[in-house]
């Protein structure tokens, strides 16, 4: 999570207290229930769908995001084996996610104004796929909202499985139809330590991903479907419930860090800010610096500060995936070979940041020199 060797890590989670995590950990005892949809994972996910504005039978708790996205897959019966198209710029797990669910990644390039794939393009990249597609997934990069009901849209036209990989969008999804996962890893803004949960007004397809967190069971002990076990346990869900009694402070609390660097970083020149994120409570802060990131990053290392190339290089270059079939990447290329992450969490005060900005804008006048 972090370098004990910089004094200004990327990363420094924040989850709950043992003091405001007591109250449900004593339900816990009372009940002597620890998993298998108690009542505090019951309870969680009333209260994460109010979050969403639907139904609670719209919200699939699972045990991380990964299997969120797998299961979400799994759930729409793409044809085994066929392709399915993702952007290259997104964390490993996506990748993961579509050979687990029986599926062949297909990577293609992003948008330049939204770093995303957009429904539109989508549908042309399927047309140049090497063989039959048979599911989309879209990410949201860094929690930046996606329009789901264009992808709404895009999956009655098309037929395909979609999936919305939003793992850091827990503020600014908006749900529709096409499920989507939101991650509550414990780098997120919303942590719990390890966790997920997938959204979708179809009440239909949310129960199919629910049966399939619990080895395909629909209320007795019959195997419906190809299934895992993916359940929340009553000890993640209570983390859950703290973490949710403090997020409007904790949601306030991430859009003013960001909105301090967006002030500190307004007048470096070379650096842009990824896109759709203002005013979003976001636990990342990923900036396009001039030159070759590694460049700012060894820089910005030798003066106690953390950095991050967040997607490395593109998922495509990951060693499991190389041999993966994509289109031409030119914006996740040159993306990858800019982006940079920066500190970013909240034990970080205003001088912290005056701090980064003044040392990447000292990094990038050395690249433009």
């Amino acid at each position: 999570m972090s370098d004990p060797t910089l004094e200004l890590p990327v990363l420094r989670p924040r989850l709950p207290r043992a003091a405001a995590l007591a109250p449900y950990l004593e339900r816990i005892d009372e009940a002597g229930w620890y998993t298998n949809a108690g009542p505090l994972h019951n309870a969680l996910r009333e209260r994460l769908a109010a979050h969403f504005g639907i139904a609670g039978e719209g919200v699939t708790l699972t045990a991380n995001g990964t299997l969120g996205l797998t299961l979400a897959l799994q759930a729409q019966n793409p044809p085994p084996g066929s392709y399915c198209l993702l952007p290259s710029w997104t964390f490993v797990a996506t990748a993961h996610a579509v050979r687990q669910a029986g599926l062949r990644p297909f990577f293609v390039d992003v948008e330049p104004a939204s770093w995303a794939v957009s429904p539109t393009s989508a549908l042309l990249q399927v047309a140049g796929a090497p063989g039959p597609v048979g599911a989309v997934v879209a990410v949201a990069p860094f929690g930046a909202a996606l329009d789901l009901m264009a992808w709404d849209r895009f999956q009655q036209a098309s037929g395909l499985a979609v999936v919305i990989d939003a793992a850091a969008g827990f503020d600014s999804l908006r749900p529709g139809r096409v499920p989507a996962m939101v991650s509550l890893h414990a780098t997120k803004a919303l942590g719990i330590g390890e966790g997920g949960l997938v959204v979708t007004e179809d009440a239909e397809l949310s129960a199919e991903i629910g049966a399939r967190t619990r080895f395909g069971f629909r209320g007795e002990r019959l195997a419906t479907a190809d299934a895992t076990n993916a359940k929340l346990s009553e000890y993640a869900a209570a983390v859950g419930h703290a973490a949710l009694d403090a997020w409007p402070a904790t949601r306030e609390a991430w859009i003013g860090l960001r909105g301090r660097y967006e002030a500190a970083l307004a007048g470096l020149s070379g650096i842009e800010l990824s896109p759709g994120l203002s005013g979003v409570a976001s636990s990342s802060l990923v900036v396009l610096a001039r030159g070759d990131a590694e460049d700012s990053a060894e820089a910005l290392a030798g003066q106690g500060i953390g950095s991050h190339p967040w997607w490395g290089r593109g998922c495509h270059r990951q060693p499991p995936f190389r041999d993966c079939p994509r289109a031409a990447l030119p914006v996740t290329e040159a993306l990858a070979e800019r982006s940079l992450g920066l500190p970013f969490h909240l034990d970080m005060t205003a001088g912290d940041v005056e701090r980064v900005a003044a040392a990447l804008d000292r990094a990038q006048r050395r690249a433009a020199a």
